[in-house]
This record gives C-alpha cells, sequence and structure tokens, in this order.
C-alpha cells in the first residue's frame, strides 16, 4: 500500500469527490487488522520529528480540511498526536477576529506557520477563504477566485524556505455524516460539539463539493500536493494520513547535526567524574536529595 501515491491530487487533474468512495479502505477488513500498522507508522512519526528538531534545517505544515464531523479533531488525536508537542503547535481557523480581518486573508496563517525544527498543524486553514466565503457570497467571485494564485505562491514561499506543505481533504458521504451528527446528540460527552452552523451548512453540500473540487484541482502542487482521505471509516483515515506523513518525512533524508564538543574528551570527563563519585561513597551519591 503507497497510500502517498494513491491518494495524492496530481497537480491540474479533474477531480469528481461523488466517484470517490469515502468507505474505501484498500486490502484491511477492519481497525483490528490496521492498528499494528498505525502504531508502527505512529512510532517512525515520532522518531522522525525528533530528527526534524535535532537537524533544525527544515519545518513541516500539516493542513487538515473537510466538511463538518469529517474527523479533522480525530486525525490530530489519533495520528499526529503522537509527536512530541513541544516541536508541535495546532492552529484552528474559524471565523475571523476582528484584527484578522482587517488584515489580508493569509495573515493569520501566515503568522502560524512553523519555525525550523517544529511541525504545525492547521484545523482547518487559509483555504476557509476560498470556501465559506465562496459558498455564502461573502466576497465576490473576482475576490475568492483570484486568491488561489495568492495560496499558491504562499505554499511555494514557504516551501522554498524548507517547510513541507502536505494537505489533507477528509472525505466523507452524507450519510456518514448524518450519523456522525446523531452520535453528538446521543452522547452527552459530545454535546460540546454541537453548533446550529453544523446544520445550516449542510443545506450547502453540493455548493461545498463544488467549491472543494476547485481547491484540489487549482491548489495540488508538486511543492504542497492534496490528498483525497477516504474518511468514513475512522481507523482507515488515521492509517493513510500517518503512512503519507511518514513517507515524506522518510524522503527529506534527514540527519542528526554533528556534535558541537569533543565526544572523546566528553567521553573521559564523564568517566572521571564517574569514578570521583564512586571514591566519594554514598554521601556523594545522595547529596542534594531530600530527607
Amino acid at each position: 500500500m503507497n497510500f502517498y501515491r494513491e491518494f495524492r491530487v496530481l497537480p491540474a487533474s479533474k477531480v469528481k469527490l461523488k466517484k470517490i468512495d469515502a468507505s474505501y479502505h484498500g486490502d484491511l477488513d477492519d481497525g483490528d487488522a490496521a492498528l499494528p500498522l498505525i502504531e508502527e507508522y505512529k512510532k517512525k512519526l515520532r522518531e522522525l520529528q525528533y530528527r526534524m528538531y535535532a537537524e533544525h534545517k527544515r519545518s513541516l505544515l500539516i493542513c487538515l480540511q473537510g466538511r463538518d464531523a469529517a474527523g479533522k479533531d480525530g486525525a490530530i488525536n489519533h495520528v499526529l498526536g503522537a509527536m512530541n508537542p513541544q516541536g508541535c503547535t495546532v492552529t484552528g481557523f474559524k471565523q475571523p477576529s476582528k484584527a484578522e480581518a482587517e488584515h489580508d486573508f493569509l495573515w493569520r496563517c501566515h503568522k502560524v506557520t512553523p519555525r525550523r525544527g517544529h511541525v504545525a498543524i492547521f484545523n482547518r486553514s487559509h483555504y476557509e477563504d476560498v470556501l465559506v466565503q465562496r459558498v455564502h457570497k461573502l466576497v465576490p467571485k473576482k475576490v475568492w477566485s483570484g486568491r488561489f494564485a495568492h495560496i499558491n505562491n504562499f505554499e511555494r514561499l514557504l516551501a522554498d524556505n524548507d517547510t513541507t506543505v502536505l494537505k489533507f481533504y477528509l472525505h466523507i458521504d452524507a450519510q456518514e455524516q448524518l450519523e456522525r451528527f446523531k452520535k453528538r446528540i446521543d452522547d452527552p460527552t459530545k454535546h460540546w460539539k454541537i453548533s446550529e452552523s453544523d446544520y445550516s451548512e449542510a443545506h450547502y453540500w453540493d455548493e461545498y463539493t463544488d467549491a472543494f473540487e476547485d481547491v484540489l484541482e487549482k491548489c495540488s502542487t508538486e511543492y504542497a500536493p492534496w490528498f483525497i482521505i477516504p474518511a468514513n471509516k475512522k481507523w482507515f483515515r488515521n492509517l493513510a494520513i500517518s503512512q503519507i506523513v511518514v513517507s515524506a518525512l522518510e524522503s527529506l533524508d534527514m540527519q542528526f547535526p554533528k556534535p558541537t564538543v569533543d565526544i572523546d574528551s566528553i567521553r573521559q570527563k564523564y568517566h572521571a567524574l564517574s569514578a570521583a563519585v564512586d571514591d566519594a561513597g554514598p554521601d556523594r551519591k545522595n547529596k542534594g536529595s531530600k530527607k
């Protein structure tokens, strides 16, 4: 299984979401079969993030988009949560604040892109401005359509500065979305997730389909690819995303930096210190401990 190649949207290709099976799960039967693979990729992800943090030459930006209840939070919790939070930030993009609305539409995203050695995850992203604003006609077509070029240039700038950009569209169908809405109603611990907009936005299903297809067609590039992830089955979503992120990071061939000290000299100092501690006996070893 090579999900990077299978789910990647090739530049300038046509996308028809209705033709993509949101319940696709490859040759795996269920989540039990996928769990060992997911754990393996999560382990690799931790190791690769550690290497990126140590190398301190490049960074990673992951963008998650999808309809309401598509599983963006779940992907963060179950897959990307494997990474060390010390080198990782998560930013959710909702309706712009007054200050954000007074800047260009990319301003609020650019200021939270990852610095070298770090990973940034966008829960929704700069693409909201060619989705929501388009569907609800908040700006003229001339404005939102012109933003595709700005987005591609923005992502090119990030890539030119050694940021790997990976974008995931979590693809669910209308029936799955409805079932997830019902689970939120039936489970009191998920009531906090319910919003009026979930139901009002669902009536714009076809309009959002058109908007997402345009995004996927116009903004999947060699330097910032889109991936369409079948996400009806949460376990398969987790498996596909984790494998793709690992594959992208492995391709960078990241290296640990050379030591800034003479290791042989440090080793000698360590052995000398160890011998001194042994010679001093228990009092030296326990010095500073609380009684």
